[in-house]
């Protein structure tokens, strides 16, 4: 696995991007509210590494709790694409939801290493103490 350049899509077609992610950089999996009725996997990567290239005037976005995350979903088939947002110490972010990939191949999915973020106390930099149903 390496850096390479993947497709993704919401579930009607309406929304298509693509973005460079490397898989041996890691993915995340939250536990705060949403995350976990979403069951959010994730890949980081920086703005510069994702392009929109269809949709954005199908995408919606909802935020909640501080507000500082904006999570994009496609307002026909209701599919969440990415996150946007900025890290505890201020980086921008978009977390391209793994689930909504066409084209990365599962075991590069599984390849990748997992870290799970206690996003329901606010602590990023720490596991949760239960991930099981993550």
């Amino acid at each position: 696995m390496s850096l390479a350049t993947y497709h993704g899509s919401c579930h009607c077609g309406a929304i298509r991007y693509e973005a460079e992610i490397d898989p041996a950089a890691g993915t995340v999996k939250c536990n705060c509210s949403i995350c976990t009725k979403m069951r959010f996997w994730g890949a980081i990567v920086a703005p510069s590494a994702f392009r929109l290239l269809q949709g954005g005037a199908a995408l919606r976005e909802y935020r909640f709790h501080t507000r500082r995350d904006a999570h994009h979903f496609c307002a026909h088939c209701g599919i969440h694409v990415f996150t946007t947002g900025a890290t505890p110490r201020g980086g921008p972010f978009v977390a391209i939801h793994i689930a909504s990939l066409d084209d990365m191949p599962v075991e590069h999915m599984l390849a990748a290493p997992l870290r799970y973020i206690d996003g329901r106390h606010d602590n990023w930099l720490t596991a949760p103490d239960e991930t099981r149903h993550l």
